[in-house]
């Protein structure tokens, strides 16, 4: 990050606020869907909720109802169990037009693959045969793929990766420039093949991956943009002691050191670290409140207006989901509520969130408190 970018930090997120955030109720919409990794909408005005399931298969809800045939079945390209499988899922910004969709899973041998589909003619399924790869990663170990595909107010890709896995980072791959592992990675997709988005901080640099926007991550398994403000919020899982949420501001020129294996949260991993240098985390939480951080969305809908502009966020393993005012450099969460192991948050084309149970296979719309 350029120390421009970090003199205007402060003003570009805003000034910390004490708000509460109000009573929510998790109200179940669908069920039956086990194992959901992600949640997108296709921003084409159809109203439709596309969900992505760890074993292979996108299916859409619609007006409330599960469509019964699935829009995407990957199910043979992938062997999914524990961290592995489909696990990101993102429409073009032109998918009204061009009808391509992004998907990210592990291989059948336990690798990255960002691939590309494009859907029928009506919109009712992706096309198998239009599978096209864009980039590959090799993973070490099973766990700490990351998962999340979004696309920026900018209009290109971002992928995030894990550091490759085991525990610890035991290759330091989150700090190693050549690497992708333990990155946030920028493409731009709009063309045939998937290129290095213009501007990469590290596109020139000899020996970097030039498709590395941001780095020092260890598993940010799921970050979104703020549809207002354009900033971008990660959720990092950590390693035995916090969880943490980063931001990097919608004028940043990329290239933030988010600090990982060096630090976790706010404070040292390796012995004696250095405290500079590294981009302070917004809002960290240790083990005592939970142990896999799930993220969310900066709430913009309308039917909570007391939750506007806070970021709703959870924990895999406590189930506990919070809100926090989504400005100044130190944000305050409070608790919205409780569900059972929230895997991933959904936005939907008005702004409403809903959360994914990853056991029981619901998926539950935030609605006012009555």
């Amino acid at each position: 990050m350029s120390k421009l970018a970090l003199f205007l930090l402060p003003a570009l997120l805003g000034t910390a606020s004490a708000q509460t955030p109000p009573r929510v109720t998790f109200t179940p919409v669908a069920s039956g869907v086990e194992q959901i990794t992600a949640m997108a909408h296709a921003g084409d005005g159809s109203g439709r909720l596309y969900v992505a399931q760890q074993g292979g298969v996108i299916r859409v809800l619609q007006g409330g109802k599960l469509v019964a045939a699935p829009f995407l079945d990957v199910s043979s390209l992938t062997r999914a169990g524990g961290e592995r499988g489909l696990l990101g899922l993102a429409f073009d910004p032109a998918y009204k037009t061009n009808r391509r969709v992004y998907v990210h899973y592990t291989d059948r041998n336990g690798d990255t693959v960002l691939a590309r589909y494009t859907a029928a003619a009506d919109f009712s399924r992706a096309d198998p045969a239009s599978a096209k790869t864009l980039f590959t990663a090799k993973q070490p170990y099973a766990n700490h793929n990351g998962g999340q595909l979004a696309f920026g107010p900018d209009g290109f890709l971002y992928l995030g990766l894990g550091d490759g896995g085991s525990g610890g980072d035991p290759q330091n791959n989150a700090q190693n420039l050549s690497s992708p592992l333990g990155k946030l990675l920028r493409f731009d997709v709009k063309g045939t093949e998937a290129k290095p988005a213009a501007g990469n901080p590290f596109l020139t640099r000899t020996g970097a991956n030039p498709n590395i926007w941001a780095y020092g991550l260890r598993n940010p398994w799921r970050f979104s943009f703020d549809r207002q403000t354009g900033n971008l919020v990660i959720a990092d899982v950590g390693q035995n002691a916090f969880e943490e949420v980063d931001i990097q501001p919608r004028a940043s020129k990329g290239g933030e050191n988010y600090g990982w294996r060096v630090r976790e949260g706010r404070t040292c991993f390796e012995a004696g670290c250095k405290t500079t240098g590294y981009v302070e985390p917004v809002l960290v939480y240790g083990r005592q409140e939970g142990q896999s951080i799930t993220g969310g969305y900066v709430y913009r809908g309308a039917a909570i207006p007391a939750l506007k502009g806070q970021y709703v966020f959870a924990d895999f393993a406590s189930g506990t989901v919070w809100g926090a005012p989504a400005s100044g450099r130190t944000w305050t969460k409070s608790t919205l509520g409780e569900v059972s192991s929230p895997s991933t948050f959904g936005e939907d084309e008005s702004g409403e969130l809903y959360v994914a149970e990853y056991g029981s296979g619901r998926i539950l719309k935030l609605t006012p408190a009555r």
